[in-house]
């Protein structure tokens, strides 16, 4: 007899596209060595920079039902944002990601939508823990161990059909939903396209990242000023780089459109340098209110302004 939490799984996955989901899959909560010891490896070896909040919560990562007592599930959603950019060599440029509206509370929105679905379909108490990037959860691991994606030479998770430019979310339950689909093959092949494109060398092997040396660490997560090589290193991105999902194979061959949430901010398409450094306290605000950019702040993105200002000059 069929396990009857198969057919949940396949009502909530209909669902779940019905709001825009790429893909959705189902874990359950059981240990991950492997990943966890990669990840202290990383940690040990800090090529996580100065992201110190990445040293802390590691019994969190380990042990999820740390979140949430009793979990029994956890789905891994994806969301795409692959909306068609126009980019012109030599210019100033922002990562997709940061285009648009900040996916922490757009996925967290969608993921609240399913919940609400998932209380109202079960007829039953549910205890849920909904979590979108800053918990301290392992996403790929666990969207790889759902079989919804496969994490590519990149460190990016691959959806097939979605490519790389999604982003993930999980909603934590304490009720057991079965959902037999095997772990995805490797999907990069013999393909190296993204190290030997990576304008500084910070994928420094297939699935290894140092993020000292990687743009989008640089201009977003960096904190303190520049050195001057770290200037020279983030060329001509203002906020992120996307240079290693721009040569994907993946990313060409998408059939999943991106979620209709995710709306261009077209003012910030062709954004120089300039104008960012004119900005006030207030015309930032005004220009990035609700965009990941606005997480950065003012003072960080003049930095950005100002290197690339210099190295455009040079070309």
């Amino acid at each position: 007899m069929a396990d009857p939490t198969t057919n949940f799984a396949r009502t909530i996955r209909k669902e779940a596209a019905r709001l825009g989901f790429s893909a959705i899959g189902f874990s359950s909560p059981i240990p991950q060595p492997i990943a966890i010891e990669r990840y202290n490896t990383m940690i040990a070896e800090h090529r996580h920079g100065e992201m110190t909040y990445m040293e802390h919560r590691l019994d969190e990562r380990a042990m999820p039902s740390m979140l949430l007592p009793d979990l029994k599930t956890i789905i891994s959603a994806a969301i795409s944002y692959n909306n068609p950019v126009d980019t012109i060599a030599g210019q100033p440029v922002i990562s997709k990601y940061a285009l648009i509206d900040d996916y922490h509370t757009v996925v967290r929105e969608k993921l609240q939508q399913l919940l609400d679905y998932l209380k109202a379909l079960l007829g039953e108490d549910l205890n849920a823990t909904i979590t979108v990037d800053s918990s301290p959860v392992l996403e790929k691991t666990w969207a790889e161990h759902s079989g919804i994606g496969k994490t590519g030479k990149n460190t990016l998770l691959i959806i097939p059909s979605a490519g790389t430019y999604v982003f993930l979310g999980e909603l934590l339950i304490d009720k057991q939903i079965t959902d037999n689909k095997p772990p995805l093959p490797n999907l990069c092949g013999s393909c190296t396209n993204c190290l030997d494109s990576c304008p500084t060398g910070a994928l420094i092997e297939p699935g290894k990242l140092d993020a000292t040396r990687c743009i989008s660490y640089l201009t977003v997560e960096l904190k303190r000023e520049f050195t001057p090589e770290e200037s020279a290193m983030i060329g001509n991105h203002l906020f992120g780089c996307d240079q290693c999902q721009q040569v994907c194979p993946h990313n060409h061959q998408t059939t999943i459109t991106p979620n209709n949430s995710f709306t261009l901010h077209h003012n910030l398409l062709n954004i120089t340098p300039e104008t960012i450094l004119t900005l006030t306290k207030s015309t930032f605000r005004t220009l990035l209110q609700g965009t990941p950019i606005n997480r950065t702040g003012l003072k960080r993105l003049k930095r950005n302004a100002r290197a690339v200002t210099i190295n455009l000059k040079k070309t």
